[in-house]
């Protein structure tokens, strides 16, 4: 099977034609939303539609199409459909998380320093409320080896008062790899409930739960998911599937399909994950966007997407060696997402504002230039990037 995915990388050819981007901009910014492909932009206006006309489908018609949501995101993230429930964002799935966890005092949360907020708040929070200590591990640096090292550094500030661990499979801002499978590891040594958001790597590379078997993996779906906002999903471990949800939803309930007994109060839950869904999680516009999104990710192979952005990002790093700009080892680093380093960290926003200004999208975030490219980019897209950075080398 990988050499069947390999001989498909190979064959696959730029999309863009397949998203309606103007002539001449090259968006590099996946990594902070994406354009939505014409299939998703379709579903869209279908489902509006239907919105328009609501006579169009009834009440009952609403629990197929997020059923099929649920498959699709288990053929994606390989996951029993009973583990999805649908979130519309990272903190809501945190905060289901800290619902169903245990912090005591002299207890600690491990998280990687720089980490997205969405998944440092929530926890920021509950340690200072339990007299927990949060450990932001530091990004090592003056080592030709930062990955490595930085992953080194997590597993050693677990321990045994380690509650949580909170964890992405990349850096949201350079697209350093962690070894999630380690760290899965330890956190069971010492009993840590292991907490995944994974928003920037699903939909972009293959991704096995079963690899590293995380309590709760976390995505919101406007990114590689090629979806809305407001539209994500959680998929939750075995140690948590009867936890607790924070919203009383009635569709959460057992039963809730049959429209002519919900005044037939139930105690019990629906089957499966579907317990955590949020509140109107079943909007058909939402529904019908994320599941044309996370389709045409599987049309295209999330292996088939990372090893077309492969041959951009080393066509940026062949053209920057030996200039101030600086690149993680390409073993250490994601190729749809990676950082572009330079020694002086506030001339970012002057160099962003550059690039814009040539109709060049990337972001600065963290201590980097974050470039994230995906199907729809070409060759001459990275050339512009690599001109226009080299033009406001000073």
């Amino acid at each position: 099977m990988k050499n069947e995915s390999t001989r498909v990388a190979k064959l696959l050819t730029c999309q863009r034609h397949m998203f309606s981007l103007p002539k001449g901009l090259h968006y590099l910014n996946c990594a902070s939303q994406s354009p939505l492909p014409n299939t998703v932009a379709q579903a869209a206006h279908e489902a509006i539609a239907r919105k328009v006309n609501p006579s169009l489908a009834s009440d009952a018609e609403s629990f197929a199409p997020v059923e099929a949501l649920r498959e699709i995101v288990g053929r994606v993230v390989n996951a029993s459909a009973e583990r999805v429930a649908l979130i519309p964002s990272v903190s809501y799935g945190v905060a289901v998380a800290l619902a169903n966890i245990t912090i005591a005092a002299g207890q600690n949360v491990v998280a990687p320093a720089e980490e997205f907020p969405s998944n440092v708040y929530g926890w920021m929070d509950a340690c200072r409320e339990h007299g927990a200590e949060l450990r932001l591990v530091p990004r090592p640096t003056d080592t030709q080896q930062p990955g490595k090292e930085w992953n080194e550094r997590i597993l050693e500030a677990i321990d045994k008062n380690t509650a949580v661990v909170a964890l992405t499979p990349l850096h949201w801002t350079d697209g350093t790899w962690f070894d999630l499978p380690a760290v899965s590891e330890r956190a069971r040594e010492v009993g840590a409930a292991f907490l995944v958001d994974a928003t920037q790597t699903v939909g972009a590379v293959p991704l096995d739960v079963a690899a590293f078997r995380p309590d709760f993996l976390i995505c919101t779906g406007y990114k590689w998911c090629l979806g809305p906002k407001g539209a994500g999903f959680l998929v939750v471990g075995d140690r948590f599937m009867d936890g607790r949800p924070i919203e009383k939803t009635w569709i959460g309930r057992e039963g809730s399909e049959d429209f002519g007994r919900l005044v037939n109060y139930s105690e019990r839950y629906r089957g499966g994950a579907r317990r955590f869904d949020a509140g109107e999680h079943h909007n058909p516009i939402t529904v019908s966007m994320l599941s044309a999104g996370l389709q045409q990710v599987l049309a295209w192979g999330p292996d088939n997407i990372q090893s077309y952005c492969v041959g951009l990002a080393e066509q940026a790093e062949a053209a920057l060696a030996e200039t101030e700009y600086a690149l993680a080892p390409a073993g250490e680093r994601a190729s749809h997402l990676f950082g572009i380093h330079v020694a002086e960290v506030a001339r970012l926003p002057a160099i962003v504002a550059a690039l814009k200004a040539r109709n060049v999208y990337v972001s600065p975030r963290g201590s980097a230039i974050r470039v994230s490219p995906h199907l729809y980019n070409t060759p001459e897209d990275m050339a512009a990037l690599v001109e226009a950075l080299l033009e406001t080398c000073f």
